[in-house]
């Protein structure tokens, strides 16, 4: 296992992809920090399964930020995963929805980096991977708060990258189309009622029209994007986004 000794932090890591990349990296020897929310029984079995410890913390502030690294401590591998999303025309777009996806799915990223670093320049390695999306790359209407902070962390990750490069630390996005995880699930019901569709249609013509594949993009897939990140193998990938999207923006 070649993560033994290393630690990771990784953020909205209750469900979901951030939980399959927990699961992934402990997988390889890593000692996990999770964050997120949650049953707290669901929360306690997820600590006993991994071994892990768990930090919660408000990511939407600099103050919960600070707090979420002081409570995991030094780590070796940050992966920022967590994130949220409103969908409303620009003129109606709530400006409290659009200050908390901001700061949740870009501004968290700044913080939890900015206080990672120290330890990984240290160190002499780290791995910093941040859960961007498709529309990191690509827009879609309705949706101005999300594209803004995902192509902002693309960015931002860039950045990092050809700054840290010189102390054996690498910083990667990994973009990912629709996801099957419960959250995407649970959309189906309300999907098909709105829409009047059936289950099928609702897959097929709204969820994945874009993914060339036809298929759900599944959690278990981007943790291994994750773990090949981490790999002595990936010191030179850096800068990147990595798309894991069945084909959506290769069009």
């Amino acid at each position: 296992m070649f993560l033994n000794g290393k630690r990771a932090l990784v953020t909205g890591s209750t469900s979901g992809i951030g939980l399959a990349i927990a699961r992934a990296l402990r997988a390889e020897g890593a000692e996990v920090v999770l964050n997120g929310f949650g049953d707290e029984g669901a929360i306690a079995a997820l600590k006993d399964e991994l071994g892990a410890q768990h930090v919660d913390a408000d990511l939407t502030t600099a103050a919960g930020c600070q707090a979420l690294m002081d409570g995991a401590g030094p780590v070796d591998i940050l992966v920022n995963n967590a994130g949220m999303q409103f969908v409303a025309p620009v003129e109606e777009f709530p400006v409290d929805r659009w200050d908390g996806i901001m700061a949740l799915n870009l501004t968290a990223a700044f913080h939890t980096i900015r206080l990672a670093v120290p330890h990984m320049k240290q160190a002499g390695w780290g791995r910093i991977i941040n859960t961007a999306s498709a529309h990191s790359k690509v827009a879609s209407p309705f949706k101005a708060a999300y594209n803004a902070a995902k192509h902002g962390l693309d960015g931002l990750t860039k950045t990092v990258a050809l700054e840290l490069a010189p102390y054996g630390i690498t910083a990667n996005c990994v973009s990912p189309g629709y996801v099957w995880t419960p959250l995407v699930e649970n959309q189906i019901p309300d999907t098909m009622e709105a829409r009047g569709l059936s289950r099928d249609q609702v897959i097929n013509d709204v969820l994945l029209a874009k993914q060339a594949t036809k298929k759900f993009v599944q959690p278990e897939e981007i943790g291994a994007v994750a773990v090949f990140l981490c790999r002595d193998e990936a010191q030179n990938v850096t800068g990147a986004n990595w798309s894991v999207d069945g084909g959506w923006t290769a069009e």
